[in-house]
């Protein structure tokens, strides 16, 4: 696979009527005029119902039960990239781990390409940050002045989308795709990032595989994919070499990231996950954890 684009920076890795009141009468018997009490005049209807009116509660406006509030300070203290973080080593990694993503995600498509603005995020085995470069891709996507970013935890297996973001379990794909009549508003959640949203993993299912090649599944992705214009959608896959669903999802995408965890992927795992993607042809490597200097982390960007 040739290299056309390398990136690298160093980074420390850690882990919001009014009337007129009517003349009182006197009856044709009344006693002299003297003599008869003064009679108050009536309140109007009008005034009288005002006060009630006004004591009435004003209701705050109502929030969606899919909406949820990601703890972006938390998040930064994990060494994820949020908008509020500034200018960090982290949010440039990203920047540049973006811009060819972005570039082809919006490119003409010639007949029969698969659509790019679908990015497939995976590794060869567990604990190599896929995860972690799934948020962090999406999140640095959601800054972007004419973009969305949906992101998809597609390792339903072992999803850790929402745990890492500190959010409880909900519905998502796996209830899509075995429900025809649930729809993803039901449950896509919408954050305090306008531009991003998220959709869970969901109910854990034994047919995943098989419901990741069915018809529903190739019937979801076309529409995710082509609903909005402007939007990217990152899938946080499971890993190459212990599912078979990674294999599957790859099929659908128009872009797949591979992380490398640098002393810990063996090159007999990175030439494995390589070959099982024989047949994608837009597949990118994000070599992390480099160390240039003694407690410094880099993110290498390559793509071929």
């Amino acid at each position: 696979m040739s290299i056309i684009e390398k990136a690298a920076s160093r980074i420390e890795h850690k882990k919001d009527e009014q009337g007129a009141p009517l003349p009182a009468r006197a009856a044709a018997s009344a006693p002299p005029a003297a003599e008869v009490p003064p009679v108050p005049p009536a309140p109007p209807a009008a005034a009288a119902a005002a006060p009630a009116q006004a004591q009435a509660p004003a209701q705050a406006p109502k929030r969606s039960a899919n909406h949820v509030e990601l703890d972006l300070e938390r998040m930064q203290a994990l060494g994820l990239v949020t908008a509020a973080g500034g200018r960090t080593t982290l949010v440039e990694d990203f920047r540049i781990i973006k811009r060819p993503l972005l570039k082809r995600a919006f490119a003409p498509r010639a007949p029969g390409d698969k659509p790019a603005n679908l990015i497939m995020v995976t590794s060869s085995l567990p604990g190599e940050g896929k995860t972690f470069c799934s948020i962090n891709l999406a999140m640095s996507i959601a800054m972007e002045l004419d973009h969305t970013v949906l992101l998809i935890d597609a390792d339903v297996a072992r999803p850790s989308v929402l745990r890492t973001l500190g959010l409880p379990a909900h519905r998502g794909l796996m209830d899509i795709l075995l429900d025809d009549k649930l729809d993803m508003a039901d449950v896509m959640l919408r954050t305090n990032v306008n531009t991003l949203s998220i959709l869970p993993a969901g109910s854990n299912n034994p047919r995943a595989t098989e419901l990741l090649a069915s018809q529903a599944m190739s019937s979801f992705v076309f529409e995710i994919a082509n609903r909005y214009p402007d939007r990217v959608v990152i899938f946080d896959s499971p890993p190459l070499l212990l599912t078979s669903e990674a294999h599957v999802l790859a099929s659908h995408m128009g872009q797949i990231a591979l992380v490398v965890e640098a002393e810990g992927t063996t090159q007999h795992a990175v030439k494995e996950s390589l070959r099982q993607l024989e047949g994608c042809s837009n597949v990118n490597l994000i070599y992390n954890k480099t160390r240039e200097f003694p407690g410094t982390e880099t993110y290498d960007y390559h793509y071929g």
